[in-house]
């Protein structure tokens, strides 16, 4: 017997790029950890150079084996990356619902969710997790690596290090990326040097997408109207399956998919779609929005395009500080459709074991 499906959540709003009091840019940056980023271009054979430069900016980020969590509380550190810019680490190929796991945040919060054993070896102040269930077999310990308290000679910063580095020594891989106006990201690299440490570039995939079923859509309508428009839930779905290369013409003869495109719809000729995967920053999916909000600029054929990110399935937390779980599938992502006019719509969508996105 099948069992219930598990909960998803998908909350969406509207907005316009352009309005002084837009939450577009700010929903990017309170997602800290995406390992993929895809647009979808109808209407579109070939890339603009102006998006083709930003695409290449992405930049590199860093991927350290075996580094002590220790070395992310030093002073030094702290200085140099943390208190300078946003800096961003993650434990590499970590299972959020079986190992141990660690997150920095750009704010300057280092996150720890960690099994109960480890939580008591450490001794350090935590809390259950929201999903470990009845009987609590995983904390939560957050480290405010700003905190005015947390200077080197203070008694909160000795027992931190203490139990970080005699009491518990905690290692991990992690996936890091250190973004600061003017200033060259690589430096990581020599902070590091002593460390097996190795600079990483994104992948970057290009693909045209030929006879293209589009649902047609209004801006200002998210619930769509039958035989007028589609609305934002079927987008979303619609999406999905693009992305995934899944057939949208229902045939009997299929036996994976009798999904099809919803109506009404129209046939593009061509679609540009690009995917980058890796450890991508906030700062540059923003660069990246404004790049495509700028596409409009010109008259062009395409009445909307589209911007979907997926966070890490195993990352400790989603949307700012919100604790993630993985249960099913881990799912944490969010996806923009820009029109012609600049208005857009943002889905965000989460799993089970996640509030309810900001």
């Amino acid at each position: 017997q099948l069992g219930r499906a598990p909960r998803h959540l998908l909350v969406c709003e509207r907005g316009h790029a352009r309005h002084p009091r837009s939450r577009h840019a700010a929903h990017v940056r309170d997602h800290a950890y995406s390992c993929r980023v895809s647009f979808l271009i109808p209407e579109c054979g070939m890339l603009p150079e102006v998006l083709k430069s930003t695409i290449a900016d992405i930049g590199e980020y860093y991927l350290v084996r075996n580094l002590p969590v220790h070395e992310l509380v030093a002073h030094e550190f702290i200085d140099a990356f943390v208190k300078k810019g946003s800096c961003y680490a993650l434990t590499y190929k970590t299972k959020i619902d079986q190992d141990n796991t660690a997150a920095l945040l750009p704010n300057g919060k280092l996150i720890l969710s960690v099994d109960k054993d480890t939580y008591e070896e450490l001794g350090l102040q935590g809390r259950p997790s929201r999903y470990s269930g009845k009987k609590v077999m995983r904390y939560i310990i957050t480290i405010d690596l700003t905190d005015a308290g947390f200077h080197p000679e203070s008694k909160k910063h000795n027992r931190v290090l203490w139990a970080l580095k005699e009491k518990k020594p905690l290692e991990f891989d992690f996936l890091l990326a250190w973004y600061n106006t003017g200033a060259d990201g690589s430096t990581l690299m020599s902070y590091f040097s002593k460390n097996q440490i190795q600079a990483l570039k994104p992948k970057i995939t290009f693909s045209t997408l030929r006879d293209l079923q589009c649902p047609v859509l209004q801006s200002n309508d998210l619930q769509g109207k039958p035989e007028e428009s589609c609305s934002t839930e079927e987008l979303f779905e619609w999406l999905g399956a693009v992305l995934n290369q899944v057939s949208l013409d229902n045939k009997s003869s299929s036996f994976l998919s009798t999904y099809c495109c919803p109506e009404p719809n129209t046939v593009v000729e061509k679609a540009f779609l690009c995917t980058i995967t890796g450890f991508i920053i906030p700062e540059k999916i923003i660069q990246l929005l404004e790049q495509l909000c700028c596409y409009f600029g010109e008259p062009k054929l395409a009445y909307w395009l589209t911007l979907t990110v997926h966070g890490f399935a195993d990352s400790p937390v989603s949307w700012r500080e919100s604790e993630h779980g993985f249960h099913k599938g881990g799912e944490n992502l969010y996806n923009f459709v820009i029109f012609r006019n600049l208005d857009y719509w943002l889905h965000m969508a989460v799993g089970a074991h996640d509030d309810c996105p900001p």
